[in-house]
């Protein structure tokens, strides 16, 4: 398939077989300008310039390398070195900067975070503290309310037996001096 020289002879060599041509010599030698022959090897090349891409993309394959190359120089391996400098720069003497840095960084953050985290536990620690005082405080203060309500409750017991008593001991003298009254009053109405 990649030329029409190569395809040709195969085709020839069987279409003498076909006809029953004479010997070998006659054949090879008869067909070599036969109108057969040359329309095989016509379509030969037909086929080889239409459909066998290969010796034009090979020729603009290196068309193509050869103005790149001359266009473009030595521009990326500047480019490439210029790469490789850079990375090697960064790797030797900006890297390990920022590495202490950033140690250096992180170690004051780190002994800030702790004295934050310290603090913290400290004013925990106090509200708690506080807080337990101040139930203290208030389970005290709701004792000292529960017994005072008691005597209170006591107190307000005896007062009320007092007035309860002086209240009887008041209508008895009531009754006593209104009977007395009514005596006196009988008295007077008799006559």
């Amino acid at each position: 398939m990649s030329g029409g020289g190569t395809e040709t002879p195969v085709g020839c060599e069987a279409a003498p077989g076909g006809r029953g041509g004479g010997g070998g010599k006659k054949d090879s030698l008869g067909f070599a300008g036969s109108p057969e022959h040359l329309i095989i090897r016509d379509l030969g090349e037909i086929h080889s310039r239409l459909l066998d891409h290969r010796p034009v993309i090979q020729g603009e394959t290196r068309y193509f390398v050869k103005e790149f190359e001359e266009k473009r120089g030595l521009r990326e391996m500047r480019v490439l070195e210029n790469l490789k400098n850079m990375i090697h720069e960064t790797n030797e003497h900006t890297l390990p900067t920022c590495r202490a840095t950033m140690q250096d960084s992180l170690n004051r953050v780190l002994q800030r975070l702790q004295a934050a985290t310290d603090t913290v536990c400290r004013l925990q620690q106090r509200e708690q503290e506080r807080k337990k005082i101040h139930s203290d405080l208030f389970i005290a203060r709701e004792k000292q309310r529960m017994t005072q309500w008691e005597d209170f409750m006591t107190e307000q017991h005896s007062k009320q037996a007092e007035v309860d008593e002086e209240h009887r001991k008041a209508v008895e003298k009531l009754r006593a001096q209104y009977a007395e009254m009514e005596k006196g009053l009988a008295r007077f109405s008799a006559f």
